[in-house]
């Protein structure tokens, strides 16, 4: 049996009579991106892997815990990350994840992460955005970003559940070239008025969490032609 069937068949961590790792071995650059809650383990190969002939095998646990957990969907894999995203869905604890490498025979020791606690670190996308046009003027439909959870019901949990969220909307007039804001607070629908007939707007928009002096990336330009 091979290494690599040998750990995917047992789940066990111990290679008997496998030749010591060099540091050289061990994936580099372990660490976690979180989006919107999707939180997914990435690392690099170690610097002595050549080729496509390494696998990674994956553990996590949650702080103050002893024992690690084997993640079964990346026992063995080849890909250069991990979705961690059920394992992690208590955005409140911190968690670590570590990685190793088999390669050529030979187990390299693990790479851990740092401490990642999800509701700190998670990033946000912008909101998105529908307009409609009402006699005139413009109204602005912010809906936060999906999450991957739900709830005891199993419904959809908002981002607002977990964060203030307060909402920025810009106007630019493409004929002044000018941008101003017209709405900063926390409605999702945004009516703007007194605009110029006969000319194009875009409207843009982010999210801001004040509790952590974040902000999203703008969302694209959804432009208007006003009649």
């Amino acid at each position: 049996m091979t290494l690599a069937s040998e750990l995917s068949a047992s789940h066990s961590l111990v290679v008997v009579g496998a030749q010591p790792a060099p540091a050289s071995l061990r994936p580099q650059r372990v660490h976690f991106q979180s989006h919107n809650f999707h939180n997914v383990l990435h690392w690099r190969p170690g610097r002595a892997c050549t080729g496509n002939s390494s696998l990674y095998f994956v553990q996590y646990k949650m702080y103050g815990q002893r024992q690690w957990n084997n993640k079964a969907d990346c026992w063995g894999i080849q890909e250069f990350f991990c979705d961690l995203t059920n394992e992690t869905s208590d955005i409140q604890e911190p968690y670590y994840g570590r990685v190793r490498t088999a390669w050529a025979g030979i187990l390299s020791g693990w790479t851990m992460t740092q401490r990642f606690m999800p509701w700190w670190e998670t990033k946000i996308d912008p909101p998105v955005m529908n307009i409609i046009q009402v006699n005139g003027s413009l109204l602005v439909i912010l809906h936060a970003p999906n999450l991957p959870h739900r709830d005891q019901k199993g419904e959809n949990v908002s981002m607002e559940d977990y964060y203030e969220l307060v909402y920025r909307v810009f106007i630019i007039n493409n004929s002044l070239e000018k941008e101003r804001k017209v709405y900063e607070g926390a409605h999702r629908v945004v009516e703007i008025e007194a605009l110029t007939p006969h000319a194009v707007y875009c409207i843009v928009a982010e999210i801001y969490q004040p509790m952590l002096d974040r902000r999203s990336q703008r969302s694209g330009e959804r432009c208007v032609d006003i009649p």
